[in-house]
């Protein structure tokens, strides 16, 4: 089991715990990890793009010229793709570009970069994250007092106001709780905080 340090908002080593193997100490499994982040960012398009067909734009309902004996090509309306203001051949429509992949992939692709994070000591681990009050520079202490800095996500066990709205404010820091963790945002803060509850309930979920 990987042993990791718990510190408090002070940056004082308070005590150890030990993590479990089958979430924070597995072999990561790149091909899982790249499959899933394809699929989260694909489910994230809106696919509301739209362009005009020749049926939808205005005009064009007569011939504009007879068809023979003008010397000019032969056009059966002013709304076809190759006029001005005409039509689009083969544009986008709207469309969804969801897809599902297998629920035990998107597991394993989670516990593969949490275990990258405890890999390469980009986990910290605190004994509680809380605030008395709504303060950014009271959160930015905290920050500096863990030694962490760059892109950093906080994640908590639940809901907590005080945290989301002191942080929410700085760069490149981002707050979720537990059950919003997903690949994309593992992936893109490079620093990780959860606090002691939140490895209890990460475990309890993807043991």
């Amino acid at each position: 089991m990987p042993k990791v340090d718990v510190y408090d908002l002070k940056g004082k080593k308070v005590k150890d715990i030990e993590l479990l193997d089958s979430v924070f100490g597995i072999e990561p499994n790149e091909a899982v990890v790249h499959s899933v982040l394809v699929n989260y960012l694909a489910n994230q398009r809106q696919g509301t793009q739209s362009t005009k067909t020749r049926a939808e734009v205005s005009g064009g309902g007569k011939k504009p010229w007879r068809q023979k004996r003008t010397g000019r090509a032969r056009q059966g309306s002013t709304r076809s793709p190759q006029w001005t203001k005409g039509g689009i051949a083969l544009g986008p429509k709207p469309r969804t570009y969801r897809y599902t992949v297998n629920k035990k992939e998107r597991r394993l692709a989670v516990k593969s970069v949490l275990s990258s994070k405890v890999a390469e000591k980009e986990l910290t681990v605190v004994d509680k994250l809380e605030l008395k009050e709504i303060k950014t520079k009271t959160m930015v202490r905290v920050l500096a007092d863990l030694k962490v800095e760059g892109k950093t996500l906080i994640v908590l066990p639940e809901n907590n106001q005080n945290v989301y709205m002191s942080s929410r404010n700085i760069e490149g820091v981002k707050t979720i709780t537990a059950n919003n963790i997903n690949i994309f945002d593992l992936l893109k803060y490079t620093n990780l905080i959860l606090s002691v509850d939140t490895c209890k309930k990460l475990e309890e979920v993807y043991a």
